[in-house]
C-alpha cells in the first residue's frame, strides 16, 4: 500500500496509525461527516483554541479525514493519538483546523 506525503498547502497532515503514516485530508465530504458527528466545525475550532477539545473529538476528526481507513477501526486511531501523546498529535490537528478556518492557500476572495 503506498502512502502519498501530506500536502500542507491543502491542509493535509500525517498521523502515524498502527505504525504507518496515514494521510489526513480535510475534504468537504470528510468535514461534513465530522460535523454531523461533532456539531458545528466553528465551535470545534473554538473549543480547540480554548483548550477544551476532547480526545474523542480529536480522534473523530482524524477518523473522518483519513484517506485510507479500510484496514482500521476507530479505536486504533484513538490509540494512535494516545501513543503519540497530545503534544505530537496536536501538529496534524492544527493543520486540519487551519484548513477549516482558512481554506486552501492561494484561494482568492
Amino acid at each position: 500500500m503506498s502512502h502519498s506525503p501530506a500536502n500542507p498547502y491543502r491542509g493535509e497532515a500525517s498521523l502515524v496509525v498502527a505504525g504507518v503514516p496515514r494521510l489526513l485530508r480535510p475534504s468537504f465530504a470528510a468535514l461534513v461527516a465530522a460535523e454531523d458527528e461533532l456539531g458545528p466545525l466553528f465551535a470545534l475550532v473554538e473549543r480547540a483554541g480554548a483548550g477544551q477539545l476532547r480526545l474523542a473529538e480529536m480522534a473523530a476528526l482524524f477518523w473522518h479525514c483519513l484517506t485510507d481507513r479500510e484496514d482500521l477501526d476507530r479505536d486504533v486511531v484513538g490509540n494512535a493519538v494516545l501513543q503519540q501523546g497530545l503534544a505530537k498529535a496536536s501538529k496534524p490537528l492544527r493543520a486540519l483546523l487551519g484548513q477549516i478556518l482558512q481554506g486552501e492557500a492561494g484561494d482568492s476572495a
